[in-house]
């Protein structure tokens, strides 16, 4: 596939240019003209772009990319990040924001629909949603576990059974007092939040920053696959937090 016209439709698909973010959505380092494989990948690093290199990937997909809101000289590992993609020719395209809170492929919308809830609306860039009866807490962790293949963190400030779900992947503890539900399922925890998730008897379950931002980028590589027929690889390199 032409790689113009791939980062044409992603750019459509994803409404990129709708998101106010810190990170350079979109192309952000151009490859070769052809794309024949598509990589996918949480984050944008010298040893994901090894990986990339070596599967034959022509076009990354990454979450995490390189650039966050400010410039910074292409010097040392910068500069051996690049070497590795202009000498495999690979495209790398970022998204972000936009793969958060896409209805379709992202990260949250994800999880809400592999962990079986229902009746989904927007919440931030996350996704709010229900079970269909009231499911144990402990339950929600062992399934949240399963899909992740890690023992996620439970701060238990509310009940021993939820109903109410919210769904922000990543690090979003900050937004635990816009919360509203019996739950709130994110990536990363925050030292400063443990006593107030207690204190406003909110349940929380933190499944990993890198594990739960994993979905999206899986889910967009498949949707590529079944429109315009690119193979695709999953680079997995966990960061383990």
């Amino acid at each position: 596939m032409d790689r113009d016209e791939l980062v044409a439709y992603l750019d459509e698909y994803l409404r990129i240019r709708e998101f106010q973010d810190l990170s350079l959505n979109g192309l952000q380092v151009e490859g070769k003209r052809e794309v024949q494989k598509v990589g996918a990948a949480v984050d944008a690093g010298l040893a994901l772009f090894e990986k990339a290199l070596e599967a034959g990937v022509d076009f990354l997909i990454v979450h995490h990319g390189l650039f966050w809101g400010k410039p910074f000289p292409i010097t040392g590992h910068h500069k051996r990040r690049l070497e590795v993609l202009f000498q495999g020719g690979i495209s790398l395209y970022a998204a972000h924001l936009p793969l958060d809170a896409h209805p379709e492929v992202g990260n949250n919308w994800e999880i809400a629909r592999a962990l079986g809830l229902l009746d989904l609306t927007p919440f931030d860039v996350g996704v709010k949603g229900r079970f269909p009866v009231p499911t144990p807490l402990v339950r929600v962790a062992d399934m949240l576990g399963q899909l992740t293949g890690m023992q996620p963190l439970v701060h238990q400030g509310g009940g021993e059974w939820v109903e109410t779900v919210t769904i922000v992947s990543g690090g979003a503890a900050g937004l635990l007092e816009k919360v509203d539900t019996d739950l709130f399922v994110t990536g990363e925890p925050k030292h400063s939040l443990f006593h107030e998730t207690f204190e406003r008897g909110r349940n929380v379950i933190y499944a990993g920053h890198y594990d739960t931002e994993t979905f999206g980028v899986k889910a967009l590589a498949r949707h590529l696959e079944a429109r315009f027929g690119l193979p695709w690889v999953f680079l997995d390199h966990p960061t383990g937090l």
